[in-house]
């Protein structure tokens, strides 16, 4: 396929398949797509762990990061901090609501979690400029041919440091406005990601917001996201002016990906309704699948969410506790079990191998192609 993303990239079909499980960016690639591996939460050790094992395995194909610095940040860390200053401000009220919630549902709030390394108080506090900094560095290292910032404007010094590097940088947008921002700022591709999306996201629908942000965004190419599921629909938003899509729930459902076999089940279960915008999990509006979890955080007994990241710093290793309940065989806790998806989770049928998506994608693509030619020569 002959698309502007195709010099930039290096790729032939514009599949970009975002996930946080290295192996799935490595097959994705392998197969004839572009992983972009989600960095956030590793420490700058633990991404050039990763990154290398994705050198190692990904055959030479292209792939890309991406990192989470966000633009606004209520709450923010000295230089030189750890996750235990943040930890500190999490009210005991918050901490007894997760406590009570667990053990409602069968889940010891105690369990250890010995393996956990994200858990460690003294790691550097999650999504601070001075450890996006340091990611940064790890990233640009390695033979990366994206990079990306999923919330707000990149920082200066990732726009800087991809246009020395010859290395595209992308930004993610959920409203037109956001679109003419980063159009100003200078990012080379713009991922407009509809309120469909798991994970964060805005309210209008990927139907509407991708001829918005085409229009806006000039000679910057644009990605679709947000509930692409199909080749069917990789080729609708490409009718709308994108120049590929930017996909990320299709692989929560691989064999590769990273989630417990107890949350692939409720994805293959679950319908488009099935799925609600909640902040709590992260402390901003993130697609979920609804569960027990996302409801309490809504019921009359909730304290309130806290902000971003004290919100994940007590939800992530209670959830943790909650998936090890689950495979155990405690049937009280799949009732919580949860994660990040969007709503085309209504058209996930079953768990297949990444490469196997990508062949369904490229499959129903050409075919959606012909279809339209059909009626063209009609």
């Amino acid at each position: 396929m002959n698309t502007r993303l195709r010099p930039m990239l290096g790729i032939d079909f514009p599949l970009l398949a975002f996930s946080h499980c290295r192996d799935v960016v490595a097959a994705v690639s392998r197969a004839g797509g572009f992983g972009v591996f989600g960095a956030a939460g590793y420490t700058p050790e633990e991404l050039e762990a990763e990154l290398r094992w994705i050198d190692a395995h990904v055959e030479g194909k292209p792939y890309g990061v991406d990192l989470l610095i966000p633009e606004n940040l209520s709450i923010r860390t000295e230089a030189g901090a750890s996750s235990a200053d943040l930890l500190a401000q999490i009210p005991p009220q918050h901490r007894d609501f997760v406590r009570g919630l667990l053990q409602r549902h069968g889940v010891d709030p105690d369990r250890p979690l010995n393996d956990r390394r994200r858990d460690d108080p003294d790691r550097p506090p999650p999504y601070q400029r001075e450890t996006g900094e340091r990611l940064m560095d790890v990233a640009f290292r390695h033979p990366i041919r994206l990079i990306a910032n999923a919330l707000g404007v990149p920082p200066a010094s990732m726009l800087e440091r991809a246009k020395a590097g010859g290395i595209p940088c992308a930004a993610l947008v959920g409203a037109r406005e956001h679109a003419l921002r980063q159009v100003q700022a200078g990012v080379d591709i713009i991922v407009a990601q509809g309120g469909e999306a798991g994970g964060h996201c805005g309210e209008v629908s990927t139907m509407v917001l991708v001829p918005e942000v085409v229009r806006v965004a000039g000679d910057t190419p644009v990605l679709a996201a947000g509930g692409i599921m199909t080749g069917r629909q990789m080729a609708g938003c490409m009718a709308m002016g994108a120049a590929g899509v930017w996909t990320g729930s299709v692989w929560l459902a691989t064999a590769e990906a990273e989630t417990s076999p107890v949350f692939r089940e409720k994805m293959v279960a679950a319908r488009s309704r099935d799925t609600v915008r909640s902040r709590g999990r992260t402390g901003k509006p993130a697609r979920q699948l609804k569960s027990a979890w996302t409801e309490a955080w809504e019921g009359p007994d909730s304290p309130g969410t806290l902000p971003m990241p004290l919100q994940g710093l007590i939800s992530e290793p209670a959830m943790a506790r909650v998936n090890r309940a689950a495979e155990g065989g405690n049937e009280a806790a799949r009732a919580l079990v949860s994660y990040f998806v969007g709503q085309g989770v209504g058209l996930v049928e079953s768990v297949q191998s990444c490469r196997g998506v990508v062949d369904s994608f490229m499959q129903e693509f050409a075919e959606a192609l012909e279809d339209m030619q059909a009626l063209a020569a009609g």
